[in-house]
């Protein structure tokens, strides 16, 4: 496809791409070129050798006399792309991608052919909506206060208070506010940079400030801060971050030492810091330590120091570490490895003083243990098999080399990531810790539409490289140990397993030292909330179920929702939509506060294990995002002992089973972690079958109160059937009909059974009383609300009413187990699917009836089709 715009016109319309790819703005012009004329030329810079004794990997080296830093940039095409569930399918039905792949992955055997804000509290939320007082107003108010003390107003906090340029233009704060110390304007509508400047010009006490969450933030960043910085001679913190003037004030403000209530500290300002303990300055974009503020005179009593997400550019790890020597009383220290302070080793070296580097122990540093040193790493290369098929050998070589990013448009986020593979030279590109190269993927929009889209990762060096040196890249640029690099390293790379056994000890001694929290309040019973004159509950409802077969005459539908006495949304119900629709007080609502609790899976999995530990009706389960030491000890426990080590990778929040992966590949499950934030849970790998088909159960549960406890549960449920017969062959992971149960989406044949004739054939084919497993299954449900309630009183509302769809799976003992449980809203929609297709026709007439049930027994306190739990 020809392109169809400009320079000047690409910039523009790739400019978010172009800056989320961090490609140097030097070379955007030559990128514009090579795009436009599709020039693949890196054959002529560069050249692939083999390595690790010719087989099984390969590396990049460059042929030319030298490249200098950000001097070219190189197009590299897209070998494959796929998403995973259609992977195994194009490897075995397109002509030459298998042969490709495997000898790009180097496969094939050589003797063979193939080649964070807080949530308000209650009251507050309201508070948006009040009207908000003038700046000049705001002003006198402040000091008003400050002078019932005794004191000149110093600090001034306007967050959110719909401040304009032209209150500020209008406002002469330098003559009001002399003394002023901090200036919070966080969240207002503050555009001009001038009228910013001019307000605070002059104002020569002034070490604090902050612009957070303003236009006038985004649009000026950097020269704004300098600008800033000429007219404020002491300012230290500008929008959470420490500035070039940083000194003793600003460390005791993060510290916590400093701040509204005591802006200046003590009259002799020296030695403030002579108590702290411990010092978080993470992230405070710290260019140097200055040694007249970290030494031993100013924190005598400092043990613990954070330090990560700072660049340091203005030092060396010698002088860094010369630095932080000087701290004698020192025994922690967080720092980014690899980064400014060098390998963690040397660290090691240099201050013998510490106990403990980034939470691992100096002793085993010192001892040899290469956590952080990928240089000494041995890499993770793919085992040739000859028994395996070549399509099988490629699935399992290919988390080595993959790659992922997700289409979006101006509407949505495309739900399934894209992974793919790059040619033959941008996957013979190695990984370093120090990379002297780095690659992005880019989508090139030749007309500037999605619809003329063409993928490329781009290639550009970040150092000067010389003739003959390999071409590297780090394969998680960007990605530090607050993120968990070295456990997420060990895709390619074979790490220390000591370290993650440790780990996975840690996690099980936690789990079994639990003891149920008790949290669960008595309290009087609810009360039907029927008016006393009999008239009908008025509902307002967007739920298609609702208000379809809502059809009690004791309740009527409003189309106002400040008129009804019960509201019923599928929209959360946060302080946005409250203020949205001015919710009162006497309205009740069809969800509970801090539900998030059980209804997102990574936080079922800790209010279960908080409130448990590990009960058995629950797969183990690990929180990708923090837990990945311990997942990969459990996992590398698993293989010591040759037991079954199928795992399933499920996104926190997403429904329908999208971007959820079955796998029992460690480098898988390591990988699937850049797709977002996801659980990894034991498979249940010997489920109960049905006809040798895998099946779940769907529950609906009714909670009607917190305190006292109230919960019922609905005797519509039904079974849900994979298509195909199960397995776990390898070949069969990625198959949706062998493994999943949800078949009501993508036009899936749906094989319905009636619940009700379904649970004797079960018994029969099994020799089992359903009765005594559904009791089974009613200790679970409940005990899940309970763990919730008690890890989690906060839930507590007497306006709150909700339904929730809990889904469970018996494993070949016919023993429950918690698969998760649903938002009020989604369980609405599953309840309210196209009942032609999900019911049969007994559960069709109840289905037709299941709102009427519910709001009986939530708000009528009529118990029909329904048991309490």
């Amino acid at each position: 496809m020809g392109v169809v715009m400009g320079f000047e016109e690409f910039q523009q319309v790739h400019a978010v791409l172009l800056a989320s790819a961090g490609v140097p703005a030097s070379l955007h012009r030559l990128l514009f070129e090579k795009l436009s004329a599709d020039v693949f030329d890196g054959g002529s810079f560069f050249r692939i050798e083999p390595c690790e004794d010719g087989v099984q990997q390969r590396r990049l080296i460059l042929s030319c006399e030298s490249m200098a830093k950000n001097s070219n940039v190189f197009l590299i095409d897209h070998a494959w792309s796929f998403r995973l569930s259609e992977a195994r399918k194009q490897l075995q039905e397109i002509p030459g991608l298998v042969e490709r792949m495997a000898t790009l992955m180097c496969v094939v055997d050589e003797t063979e052919d193939h080649c964070d804000t807080e949530d308000l509290e209650n009251g507050e939320e309201t508070s948006r909506t009040e009207e908000r007082p003038s700046l000049e107003a705001a002003i006198e108010t402040a000091q008003e206060k400050a002078n019932e003390k005794g004191q000149t107003l110093q600090w001034l906090e306007l967050d959110d208070q719909g401040i304009t340029d032209a209150d500020l233009q209008s406002t002469n704060l330098s003559a009001k506010c002399p003394d002023l110390v901090g200036l919070s304007l966080w969240g207002n509508p503050i555009e001009s940079a001038d009228a910013v400047v001019h307000t605070v010009a002059g104002i020569s006490c002034m070490r604090a400030l902050w612009l957070n969450d303003t236009p006038v933030n985004t649009h000026h960043g950097a020269s704004l801060e300098q600008a800033l910085l000429k007219v404020l001679p002491k300012l230290e913190i500008y929008n959470s971050k420490v500035t070039e003037k940083y000194g003793q004030w600003a460390i005791a403000f993060c510290a916590g030492i400093l701040g509204v209530e005591q802006p200046m500290g003590s009259s002799n300002g020296n030695h403030m810091l002579s108590n702290v303990t411990t010092l978080d300055l993470s992230d405070r974009h710290l260019q140097v330590l200055l040694p007249n503020v970290f030494n031993a005179d100013e924190l005598p009593s400092l043990t613990s120091l954070n330090l990560r997400g700072n660049l340091f550019k203005d030092e060396t790890p010698a002088s860094l570490l010369r630095t932080l020597k000087s701290l004698v009383t020192l025994q922690s220290l967080q720092v980014d490895i690899p980064g400014p302070f060098g390998s963690a080793v040397s660290i090691a070296e240099a201050l013998p003083n510490l106990y403990q580097l980034n939470g691992m122990s100096l002793s085993k540093i010192l001892e040899g243990d290469k956590q952080f040193l990928t240089s000494d790493l041995k890499p993770r290369l793919h085992i040739w098999s000859p028994k395996e098929p070549l399509s099988e050998q490629v699935m399992s070589a290919m988390w080595q080399y993959v790659l992922t990013y997700r289409l979006a448009d101006d509407e949505k986020l495309d739900e399934t990531p894209i992974w793919y593979v790059m040619d033959e030279l941008g996957s013979a590109l190695r990984h370093s810790d120090n990379p002297n190269f780095q690659v992005a993927p880019f989508m090139f929009l030749p007309d500037g539409t999605l619809k003329s889209a063409i993928s490329y990762t781009l290639m550009w060096p970040i150092e000067d490289v010389g003739k003959g040196n390999e071409c590297m890249r780090d394969y998680l640029f960007g990605v530090g140990e607050d993120k968990q690099r070295s456990s997420r390293l060990t895709a390619w790379f074979h790490t220390p397993p000591e370290l993650f056994k440790q780990a996975y000890e840690v996690h099980c001694n936690e789990l079994k030292h639990v003891k149920l929290m008790k949290g669960i309040a008595d309290g009087s019973p609810t009360q039907s909330i029927h008016p006393s004159d009999g008239r009908p509950l008025r509902v307002y409802s967007d739920i298609p179920a609702v208000t379809d077969l809502l059809s009690q005459p004791e309740f009527i539908l409003v189309e106002d929702v400040l008129m009804a006495d019960i509201i019923w949304t599928h929209l959360q119900i946060d302080d946005e939509f409250q203020n949205e629709v001015g919710l009162q007080r006497h309205q009740y609502v069809n969800q509970f506060p801090g539900e998030t609790c059980f209804v997102m899976k990574h936080f079922l999995a800790q209010t279960v294990q908080k409130a448990y530990g590990s009960p058995a009706w629950m797969q183990p389960t690990y929180n990708m995002e923090t837990q990945l030491p311990a997942l990969i000890g459990d996992y590398l426990a698993r293989q010591e002992k040759k037991q079954d080590n199928l795992w399933i990778v499920k996104p926190w929040n997403m429904a329908r089973t999208i971007d959820t992966t079955v796998t029992g590949s460690l480098a898988a499950l390591l990988r699937l972690v850049e797709t977002g934030p996801k659980i990894c849970q034991k498979y249940i790998e010997k489920p109960a079958l049905y006809q040798g088909r895998k099946f779940d159960l769907r529950y609906i549960v009714l909670l009607r109160s917190i305190q006292p406890l109230e919960i019922f549960l609905s005797d519509v449920f039904w079974a849900r059937f994979s298509n195909n017969q199960y397995t776990t062959d390898k070949n069969s992971l990625s198959e949706y009909d062998t493994h999943f149960t949800v078949m009501n989406y993508g036009g899936r044949p749906l094989n319905h059974i009636n619940a009700h004739d379904w649970v004797p054939e079960f018994e029969k084919e099994h020799n089992v009383k359903w009765q005594d497993i559904h009791q089974r299954v009613r200790n679970v449900l409940r005990a899940v609300f309970e763990g919730a309630i008690a890890t989690s009183p906060n839930m507590h509302s007497p306006t709150s009413r909700a339904i929730y769809g809990v889904d469970i799976m018996l494993d070949d003992s016919f023993q429950p187990k918690l698969l998760e449980v649903t938002y009020c809203p989604d369980c609405g929609r599953a309840c309210n699917y196209d009942l032609k297709n999900i019911l049969g026709d007994g559960e069709l007439i109840r289905g037709s009836n299941f709102y009427n049930d519910v709001f009986s027994c939530l708000f009528l306190n009529e118990c029909k089709h329904v048991c309490p739990l």
